[in-house]
């Protein structure tokens, strides 16, 4: 029995996991929940699964959830420092991290300096600080699992590949709600239209991220500290029917892919039974329903987002940080309908000019580079004129 502790337990990825947990629930246990602010959902999740821990981030939503699940034996905490503390539990096996952005970084730090391993869903996790995160877990023996389908499949793929050097990493995208349209179609588009995935269903923030492909920037980011390569073994196709999950080309112009129907609860259970693979009734991939599998390259013209973070990823340092943070505070804007589509792109690159780069970052500077960032950003987002916001 596996006690696993879900950061993010009532988003996209902790409700597909907690469904993952229930159909095995011989082999795991949900031992540590928590959400941001959505308290009736982790109360209901409580209730279900019994974890040891609750925690809310909302300190104001505290009592609400304290109170509901007072007759039961969970202990109930809040804030942020709460999870930094409570991850660290000796009885925790494995921490999945599906926090959204930047607040995912600290508690995984903990988990890792408590010799737990980590089933990273987030991300930003290693774009803002891929190198003290993968040396600390080198460090403390620590696996990280990746939960992205795109880093799991690469990750499935080079598994018995140890002794063969890797020529070539292949990241597929689905191309988003917006592939093939023009610049002048994009200026005018809604949040609404943005949320709408042709594949994949997921939350709001990573839903905007993979329309604008920076999504996939920050996958690329993400793949140079998992897989230890340079910006330039990274490629990105766009494959409209996101079956191909992601590829790796090895020294001998050989290629492996894994392929599968666009569901997060397979590269999640893998997380958390690698290195075994157990039995499930997910629906199964049918070739003769796929007659076609197409793949195009990504149009860097009209979605800068991906430039950006190849950029970012080659001058290093506090760069991927600023391009995280710049992004984070534009899709917020973009979904209150105070920035624009296309401006989003504007900002991340107006903050990679104008915040103060570090060449060789601590996690102070990373936390000092986050808040200046936003600061910046939610600054140039108030200045913006009439026409750079699309409702």
């Amino acid at each position: 029995m596996k006690n696993i502790a879900i950061l993010g337990s009532t988003g996209s990825i902790g409700t597909q996991t907690l469904e993952v947990i229930k159909g095995n629930n011989n082999l795991f246990r949900a031992f540590l929940i928590t959400a941001h602010s959505n308290a009736e959902l982790l109360i209901s999740q409580a209730i279900e699964f019994m974890p040891a821990y609750a925690i809310i981030c909302d300190t104001g939503k505290y009592l609400q959830v304290k109170e509901a699940l007072a007759h039961l034996p969970i202990e109930v905490l809040a804030g942020h420092q709460a999870i930094i503390d409570t991850v660290t539990h000796p009885e925790i096996d494995v921490v999945l991290t599906a926090m959204v952005g930047f607040a995912g970084l600290e508690p995984t730090i903990a988990a890792i300096k408590a010799g737990k391993d980590i089933a990273l869903a987030n991300k930003e996790t290693l774009v803002v600080a891929g190198e003290i995160v993968t040396a600390l877990a080198k460090q403390h023996g620590v696996n990280i699992l990746p939960v992205d389908s795109e880093h799991s499949a690469i990750f499935q793929c080079l598994t018995g590949e140890e002794n063969n050097p890797v020529e070539k990493l292949i990241i597929t995208a689905s191309g988003g709600p917006f592939r093939g349209r023009s610049l002048d179609f994009l200026t005018g588009v809604s949040r609404e239209e943005a949320l709408k995935h042709p594949n994949w269903v997921m939350g709001a923030k990573i839903t905007i991220d993979s329309a604008s492909l920076m999504n996939k920037g920050l996958e690329v980011i993400e793949a140079k500290w998992l897989f230890d390569v340079d910006a330039d073994q990274i490629d990105v196709v766009v494959h409209p029917q996101s079956i191909i999950h992601s590829m790796v080309q090895f020294r001998d112009g050989s290629i492996k892919a894994q392929m599968g129907l666009p569901d997060m609860k397979l590269p999640i259970q893998y997380a958390l039974t690698y290195p075994n693979r157990i039995q499930n009734d997910f629906k199964r991939f049918d070739f003769t329903a796929y007659p076609n599998l197409t793949f195009e390259k990504p149009d860097l013209e009209t979605f800068r987002n991906l430039g950006l973070a190849y950029a970012a990823l080659k001058q290093g340092g506090n760069m991927p940080c600023i391009i995280n943070a710049a992004n984070e505070i534009a899709v917020a804007g973009f979904l209150n309908n105070s920035i624009g589509f296309l401006a989003m792109s504007d900002l991340i690159e107006e903050c990679m000019q104008q915040i103060a780069f570090v060449s060789q970052p601590t996690i102070t500077d990373y936390l000092n580079t986050d808040k200046e960032t936003r600061i910046f950003a939610q600054n140039f987002i108030q200045k913006l004129p009439l026409k750079a916001i699309n409702y």
